[in-house]
């Protein structure tokens, strides 16, 4: 069996995905890889790996016998608005570096993750459909579309086998958010852990489609095992668990830190959030592979409130 290169592992969904993949195939079958210099998986064989070197990544697949990639290196919306030129040559470049280098190297499957983001503000706000109106406004939305594209263009040209998803936004508690919009969720969580008050950068009544880590490292595994032929959508899925805004979160919050505390000062993120749907449309999931979520909302708060209560609970007694 050829093995499995995660690039982006250290991040927030690869995290995550890296211990779920090693649980399905086995330590000696994954390899790890991102831009910095040490791996958080210290069980796996690890590559500190720039994916806009193609040669490198090319040197990568081969040394370690690489049948699949999941490749999640990317720069997210809000740092993605900062640092346009950046964000699009770690977004595009890496993107087709790892197609070219798939393309060649003639890999099994290749999963790359798209996102709400691709969607813009002339698609429906409600239930955004698989297939309409995507006109991004962001440098990360843009790119997320472009890559869509690209993906079924390999897809279509070379017969490849490449597989994708449009995350919502993502939460999760065993890794810092990397620079998207809809951070805030996961910000006000670890306040509200710490006993901290917090200040957000979205309006009290900005809803979004949100999804909770785990589930959305099994929708990916789950599409990553399903068999190719029933899967009929070319390009990415949209992918969707509930909505809610800051108003909604805080008030299930305070059922278990009544005393949490937020206000509102939104900024430039307020802007792009506007500009993407309320809910989104997942029935060509549900029906072509049978997703459905496992977590309500309430759920995904009482866990991360239980995790991050531990993870603050041991720090206090390592410092005594």
């Amino acid at each position: 069996m050829k093995k499995i290169l995660v690039i982006g592992a250290n991040g927030q969904i690869g995290t995550e995905l890296t211990t779920a993949l090693v649980k399905l195939h086995g330590a000696k079958q994954v390899v790890a890889s991102d831009i910095q210099a040490l791996g958080r998986h210290q069980e796996l064989a690890y590559e500190k790996l720039d994916v806009t070197d193609a040669k490198h990544l090319a040197e990568v697949v081969q040394q370690h016998d690489i049948g699949e990639i999941y490749h999640l290196a990317a720069a997210l919306s809000a740092k993605g608005e900062e640092h346009p030129e950046w964000a699009w040559n770690l977004n595009m470049t890496g993107l087709l570096n790892v197609l070219e280098v798939a393309r060649q190297a003639k890999l099994s499957k290749v999963f790359w993750p798209s996102s709400i983001a691709a969607f813009g503000p002339s698609t429906p706000r409600d239930n955004a459909p698989q297939v309409g109106a995507m006109d991004p406004k962001t440098v990360y939305g843009i790119s997320k579309l472009a890559g869509e594209h690209w993906c079924s263009w390999y897809a279509e040209k070379y017969g490849m086998d490449i597989r994708s998803l449009r995350y919502p936004g993502l939460i999760s508690y065993s890794a810092e958010p990397g620079g998207g919009t809809t951070d805030y969720a996961i910000q006000a969580l670890f306040a509200a852990a710490a006993g901290d008050d917090y200040t957000s950068f979205l309006d009290v009544d900005s809803t979004l489609p949100m999804m909770y880590m785990p589930d959305a490292v099994r929708a990916t595994i789950e599409l990553m095992s399903a068999p190719k032929e029933q899967l009929k959508v070319a390009g990415s899925y949209n992918l969707a668990a509930w909505s809610f805004s800051p108003r909604e979160l805080v008030a299930i919050i305070r059922q278990h830190y009544p005393s949490f505390s937020i206000t509102y000062q939104p900024d430039f993120r307020q802007a792009i959030a506007d500009a993407w749907p309320r809910s989104i449309d997942d029935s060509k999931a549900r029906e072509e592979w049978s997703w459905s979520p496992a977590y309500s909302l309430a759920d995904m708060v009482d866990d991360m409130l239980a995790h991050l209560a531990a993870r603050k609970s041991a720090i206090q007694e390592q410092v005594a």
